[in-house]
């Protein structure tokens, strides 16, 4: 049976782990991995550990949703237990990591008044040697950068945290990967392998290409008991989508979230790849529905819901590149995407404002992304303009219309879009939420409150549509697909103030000629 020809299945879903916890850019990332780690992750386990039946009811509790708590039933709590002295005593140079950055924050804070930083460097945390730079800004407001490309070839990027769990999905919601770690279980294979080992981009080329059972064994250096479980997740036969490619024309797809394809007989374009593995759900597009070769995939930025590993993982070895924004060289909240990916083996392509990426028949154009970050200063984050088949689609994203004449810039510079994307999620999470682990001064409740994770209201998406002059407007869906909920977690009604803003713009866009929609589960265009 080792040498029949075997695809992967369909359903079978992959969670990439760092120390069990959910990996995503800033629990990869090395230093901001070390902050995550010390100052969310291991008091959250603490306080598991402690009183386990609290996080518990909390993550029972649909007012509490999204928040931090551990979601693993009190009769596992040993082995949380032994997680947490795992990662106290095996990543003990990441946690005294973690503490330098906070000490040189605070060395700083309390010594940075405007003179000469020389005399700083060797008051310095050893821990921080030859990482980073101090520099002032033009307002005489001091910070650390760090040398981000060294920082992975130090102590400090640890690939051996690095696991990937494979299972079938469940048909219900995973638990929240911001809070809960994915403890083994019986109907996971567990592979205790680095993002970047070739055995896995050998597993996922098999949705597409025939494999066998003994190549992928060797291919994922399996045990016997390993090889069992993996041929659970594996069919005689693909179950790909006879319409995944198209012959003549244009065609944009929506796949859920922030992500579409946009695709020509030559082409092939996805954004923000994030792609359920479900295909008997019905309602949506899935992995079955990906052309088999994607010259580009576009991401946005860097939050978990828009550079989402467990999708990307499965592109390596059929997408021609990765194109991402470049950030800002070393700031603590801005960890550079190409780094992290290329880490994992990913072809990168990294882009400023209006650098344009050719493709067969057409191109991208990276364009400016504003917002949507906490009023922090992230420059890892752009919207795109895909130009493919005589038309044109302007990918929002979460960019904020705060200052609309940014899009009348971009308008002027590249023309009218034949479709605009946006995200109206505009009343986001508060900056503790995503950031609470960067922050090494506290701040305040109320100015926490005051600076969300929030993309445009109705007011703002029609002063964009007003700028940018797009022929039609589509809302993305704000985490409102159920299969997003373990990374979303989101909840909605009909008195929720963003569906009633997204209902307001609706109306605008009605009122000015504007085709408009409010993008949910699956929808097609062509031409």
């Amino acid at each position: 049976m080792t040498d029949t020809p075997v695809f992967l299945r369909s359903k079978v879903i992959v969670e990439p782990l760092v120390d069990r916890f959910y990996a995503w850019l800033h629990t990869v990332a090395p230093i901001q991995a070390a902050m995550n780690l010390a100052y969310l992750q291991v008091p959250m386990l603490e306080s598991y550990v402690q009183s386990p039946q609290v996080h518990i009811a909390a993550s029972d509790n649909p007012a509490l949703r999204g928040g931090y708590f551990v979601n693993i039933g009190a009769e596992r709590s040993a082995e949380v237990a032994e997680l947490l002295e795992t990662i106290k005593r095996e990543r003990a140079d990441m946690l005294r990591l973690a503490a330098a950055v906070a000490e040189a924050q605070e060395l700083l804070r309390a010594n940075a008044t405007g003179f000469d930083l020389t005399p700083l460097y060797p008051k310095l945390p050893p821990e921080l040697g030859g990482l980073v730079e101090l520099a002032y800004d033009t307002d005489n407001q001091a910070s650390v950068r760090f040398i981000e490309p060294l920082a992975y070839a130090s102590e400090a990027y640890v690939e051996s945290r690095q696991s990937v769990q494979l299972s079938l999905e469940p048909g219900t919601e995973r638990p929240f990967i911001l809070s809960t770690p994915r403890l083994p279980g019986p109907d996971v294979l567990e592979l205790p392998i680095p993002f970047r080992h070739s055995g896995l981009e050998e597993l996922f080329r098999a949705r597409t290409t025939a494999s066998t059972l003994g190549r992928l064994r060797e291919a994922l250096e399996l045990d016997d008991a390993q090889a069992v479980q993996l041929g659970t997740l594996l069919s005689d036969r693909p179950s790909l989508s006879e319409d995944r490619h198209i012959e003549a024309g244009g065609r944009i797809r929506y796949f859920g979230h922030a992500c579409l394809v946009l695709q020509t007989p030559e082409a092939a374009i996805v954004t923000d790849p994030f792609i359920s593995a479900d295909s008997s759900a019905g309602d949506r597009y899935t992995l079955d529905d990906l052309p088999d070769r994607i010259d580009l995939a576009l991401i946005t930025h860097g939050h978990q819901d828009h550079i989402v590993l467990e999708t990307l993982l499965q592109l390596r070895g059929r997408v021609g590149a990765i194109v991402v924004p470049r950030p800002s060289r070393g700031n603590l909240e801005d960890p550079s995407m190409a780094l992290m990916l290329r880490h994992m083996g990913f072809p990168v392509i990294e882009v400023d404002d209006f650098e344009e990426v050719p493709f067969p028949g057409g191109k991208v154009v990276a364009t400016p992304f504003l917002g949507e970050h906490c009023d922090l200063d992230i420059r890892g984050k752009s919207t795109y303009w895909v130009e493919l088949a005589g038309r044109t689609a302007y990918v929002g994203a979460d960019s904020s219309g705060i200052d609309p004449q940014l899009y009348r810039h971009v308008r002027n510079h590249l023309g009218t879009a034949h479709y605009a994307f946006l995200g109206m999620e505009c009343d986001g999470a508060p900056l503790t939420w995503l950031y609470q682990a960067l922050l090494t001064k506290p701040v305040t409740r109320k100015m926490s409150k005051s600076r969300k994770l929030s993309g445009s209201n109705a007011e703002q998406a029609a002063a964009i549509m007003t700028e940018l002059g797009a022929n039609e407007a589509y809302v993305y869906a704000m985490g409102e697909e159920s299969w997003l909920g373990h990374v979303m977690a989101t909840t909605y009604n009909e008195d929720t103030y963003q569906l009633k803003q997204v209902d307001e713009f609706l109306t605008w866009c009605a009122d000015h000629g504007i085709k408009a929609g409010h993008l949910f589960g699956q929808q097609e265009w062509r031409w």
